[in-house]
């Protein structure tokens, strides 16, 4: 009995993971092509209007992406504000600093005016988050399959467990990244994202007044760093002070992280996290020494978490306001 329902489960298994690759299979460059031909213009032109007032909008987008496609996949169910007493996802603590919601509702308004009902609001953010970080290198960094559709659910309680937090071990990084079909190199990869955008001291302050408990700083942090930071976000964090994740070059998308993450000057306790295997420091070192090695591997990682846990066919919906689900008919 307990082999017959340990094969039941394994062929769960399976068929999700099947039913998952299946779905990502189902996206393309092209998705678009004759029901909304000047989608991806539409998006580029919006984006490039609003990073001239808003330089860091690339490092907000991008991690809204990633806050949406690690819990439920990429539906675009962060976007969803709560209704009655469920809480959205938006809601949820790690995703209350989220922001560049705004920039998704003027460019679905515009979409809309262009191809109703069409466009899917994940493949919009999909869209905008590339753009916003490509901006200032005038071409796209990396290719951007569509045909996602929007999920219908957006609940709080879904992040526990799925988005890797700032204070993460090696073990709890690699265990939330393997869940969701990526390994050591994507999670290395993708952690470069953080050389662009700020933080609030409050996802590090621990690192710098009680890491132990008995009043300590973190002994993997720079001391010297460690000393300027505390100059820069006083005990207790105030949630009005914001540090560069990569000091001198946050608003530069480039393989500088992996320049201080060597240097001991990784902000999180989940980037310094990345030295203490032996895989993820190897991934780490091959990256900094070549900002070529950085662009392609973030090109391959992108589309792979672009495409976790997507809606396709008939699946969800196109939503007509990024912020709400359509009514049922």
């Amino acid at each position: 009995m307990k082999m017959k329902a340990a094969y039941t489960i394994f062929i769960l298994v399976v068929s999700l993971t099947l039913f998952d690759v299946s779905n990502a299979q189902k996206l393309s460059n092209n998705f678009y092509k004759r029901t909304c031909p000047r989608v991806e213009m539409i998006v580029k032109e919006i984006i490039q209007n609003r990073i001239r007032k808003n330089p860091s909008l690339g490092a907000k987008l991008i991690r809204m992406q990633f806050h949406d496609c690690f819990v439920r996949g990429c539906d675009a169910s962060v976007l969803l504000d709560t209704v009655n007493n469920t809480k959205a996802e938006k809601e949820a603590v790690p995703n209350q600093s989220l922001s560049g919601f705004d920039v998704i509702d003027e460019i679905k308004t515009a979409i809309e005016r262009a191809c109703p009902r069409v466009v899917s609001c994940a493949d919009i953010i999909a869209l905008a988050a590339r753009d916003a970080v490509s901006a200032h290198f005038k071409k796209p960094l990396w290719d951007v399959q569509l045909g996602r559709r929007d999920g219908r659910v957006s609940l709080a309680t879904d992040i526990n467990g799925n988005l890797p937090g700032p204070f993460s071990n090696i073990s709890s990084l690699i265990q939330v990244f393997n869940r969701k079909g990526l390994d050591v190199n994507d999670l290395v990869v993708l952690s470069g994202a953080h050389t662009i955008g700020d933080s609030h001291c409050a996802a590090f302050s621990r690192r710098l007044y009680n890491f132990t408990g008995k009043g300590d700083a973190d002994p993997s942090l720079d001391q010297t760093y460690a000393e300027t930071l505390r100059k820069q976000c006083p005990n207790p964090a105030s949630t009005a002070i914001t540090v560069e994740m990569d000091p001198g070059s946050s608003l530069s998308f480039d393989n500088h992280y992996y320049d201080i993450l060597l240097q001991k000057k990784g902000l999180f306790v989940s980037d310094a996290a990345l030295l203490t295997d032996r895989n993820s420091n190897r991934v780490v070192t091959r990256l900094q020494r070549s900002p070529s090695s950085f662009f392609s591997a973030f090109a391959k990682s992108m589309k792979k978490m672009a495409a976790i846990g997507v809606l396709t066919g008939h699946a969800g919906e196109i939503r007509q306001n990024c912020r709400v689900i359509n009514p049922l008919k």
